[in-house]
């Protein structure tokens, strides 16, 4: 514990370094395209992904920093997706980006240093490095929907954002402050072993677990802690609307992961009814608010609460049944879940971003009208990404549904057999306005007849986006079985 071990934290070290490059080099760049920094922010972050790509099949775990952050399977799956998340996001957003005088280094750059919260969330094993990751995760995405200054909408957006955003930490961080106080620890394995003991105080070890919910509940932006997503998701420009419903998801799973499962799980009982209650709430207003909506980045803010709901259920049968293969099952699908659930966003924001064009956002459902006699490529993948996100098959999220559902009926609880019929129907509701938006694009009239001219990056990173969402739901084992045995070696560890 007491060895630094430098290595176990190299590709954290390099994205820090490369973020800090990257501001420097912008100063020197003339081009109005800033392509030299672009390209820079692409290969730095490949390195970093290949860091992460070289341990996933290492089941060792690694502590480095004293204890204070672990290493081990699952951190390096999340961190290498999440870095391809944001790698996605530059990349459909930098045409978007060009046209709204955003493409300075402070897009990169900022990007770069949210990633390296996201990652120091990930790893973290200690208190102050998970609360440390979230603050500069958080900062960073704050100043990214401010970007446009000079933009009333997105300057309001990011008030927003960072008021509740500041809220939703001090929730967090008054949790953490309590779990200190009952536990007399800031390391998550010396949290663990103080609440197997039992000899700590009850109430104050309650009453941190309630706040210590309600924080990672609004990063996740489930009901009733959800009031930020539509307005942040809709009033930020779509480039930063990307970034904050991506990679930053996978983060907040890495937390709960971390907090409630490898620290709390002997107060499971506890909080194991409350995500019941958040996912049940969450999949029921978010599906029913989304029906109203008629701006499609508020629809998708929607959708994604109740998306998000739906993964939560997989933290639950893993405590009710109380054995190592279900906690596995369980946990892996929410993994399986949450990573399809960004694979599908990344694609329907980057889409958003491929229709705008200087002076025109492309948010409205209408603005979609007829897109396939516009462009019949664009209108396909469109459709791809909506039947994922309905559950349908053979894409991707009907299969990432189907894995969470079983995890909750193969505990033979009655209760948990209910709360699945529940969100099989609120499925069926949700499945009503993404097949409105096929609807929309195959049977309406367009608006504009010209013909899309899509740019050559975009246009084929969204072909492999939704070639990887209908694989994915084709031939789903592999990933799940790397999601399962990621869970189960970084909980043994």
């Amino acid at each position: 514990m007491n060895n630094l071990n430098w290595l176990a934290v190299t590709p954290e070290i390099l994205l820090l370094g490369m973020a800090c490059l990257v501001a420097l080099v912008d100063l020197f760049v003339t081009c109005p395209r800033r392509r030299p920094t672009y390209w820079l922010s692409l290969l730095s972050l490949a390195g970093v992904a290949g860091l992460h790509l070289a341990h996933i099949d290492n089941p060792a775990s690694a502590y480095a920093m004293q204890g204070m952050v672990v290493t081990d399977p699952m951190s390096h799956l999340l961190s290498f997706c999440a870095t391809l998340a944001v790698m996605a996001s530059l990349v459909y957003a930098q045409s978007y980006a060009g046209d709204r005088e955003m493409l300075k280094g402070e897009l990169f750059s900022l990007s770069m240093l949210s990633l390296l919260g996201i990652s120091i969330m990930i790893i973290g094993n200690n208190f102050l490095t998970i609360y440390l990751g979230l603050e500069l995760m958080s900062l960073s995405l704050y100043a990214l929907v401010a970007l446009r200054r000079d933009n009333a909408t997105a300057t309001e957006a990011a008030m927003k954002y960072f008021v509740l955003g500041a809220l939703a930490s001090g929730f967090l961080l008054y949790g953490l402050s309590m779990m200190y106080g009952a536990t007399g620890s800031l390391d998550l394995s010396e949290v663990y072993k103080a609440t197997l003991t039992g000899q700590i105080n009850k109430q104050v070890l309650a009453f941190g677990l309630v706040f210590i919910v309600a924080g990672l509940a609004f990063k996740l932006g489930v009901v009733p802690f959800h009031m930020w997503v539509p307005d942040v998701y809709q009033g930020a420009p779509t480039a930063a609307t990307l970034l904050v419903a991506g990679a930053p998801k996978l983060a907040a799973f890495a937390i709960t992961i971390r907090l409630l499962v490898e620290g709390l799980i002997n107060t499971a009982t506890d909080w194991q009814q409350m995500l019941m209650i958040l996912a049940v709430l969450s999949m029921t207003i978010g599906n029913l608010a989304a029906i109203a909506q008629t701006n499609l980045k508020r629809m998708l803010a929607y959708s994604g609460i109740a998306q998000l709901g739906f993964m939560l259920l997989g933290f639950v049968p893993s405590v009710v049944s109380g054995n190592t293969v279900s906690a596995g099952n369980g946990y892996g699908s929410s993994l399986f879940y949450i990573l399809i659930y960004v694979l599908t966003t990344l694609g329907t924001f980057g889409l958003i971003m491929l229709l705008a064009r200087p002076g025109f956002e492309s948010e409205q459902i209408s603005d979609l009208a007829g897109l396939n006699k516009r462009s019949p490529l664009l209108a396909g993948v469109m459709a791809v990404f909506m039947f994922s996100l309905a559950g349908i098959p053979p894409t991707a999220g009907f299969y990432a549904k189907l894995a969470v559902l079983q995890a909750l009926i193969t505990t033979n609880s009655p209760l948990l057999l209910q709360v699945s019929i529940l969100a099989v129907l609120l499925s069926l509701v949700g499945a009503f306005y993404y097949l409105r938006v096929v609807k929309v694009m195959y049977f309406d009239e367009p608006v504009d007849p010209t013909p899309l001219n899509e740019g050559s990056q975009a246009r084929a990173l969204l072909s492999v986006n939704a070639l990887a969402v209908l694989v994915l739901g084709v031939l789903p084992g592999g990933l799940m079985a790397l999601c399962a045995r990621a869970i189960t070696q970084s909980l043994a560890g």
